[in-house]
């Protein structure tokens, strides 16, 4: 997603919008932009929360209470 030749990745985010988006690490591969050649981790899941929330254009505070709450509903997790 965070890569400059995933433009279709991120078309498809544009596209999902915020309502059933879910974000998710890759780990261990596919580290994301600044972290590109290097192992992966969970930790890296806010580089692809900030990057996300520029091109969808809301704040990282946002995404972020989005993507959870749509993960619990999801997983069908208490909140």
């Amino acid at each position: 997603m965070t890569f400059d030749n995933a433009e279709n990745i991120q078309s498809a985010a544009k596209l999902q919008g915020l309502d059933k988006l879910m974000v998710e690490t890759d780990s261990p591969y596919l580290a994301p932009e600044p972290m590109r050649g290097k192992s992966n981790e969970p930790a890296n899941l806010t580089l692809v929360g900030a990057f996300l929330a520029k091109l969808l254009g809301v704040d990282e505070a946002e995404l972020a209470t989005t993507t959870t709450h749509n993960a619990r509903e999801f997983y069908c997790l208490p909140a």
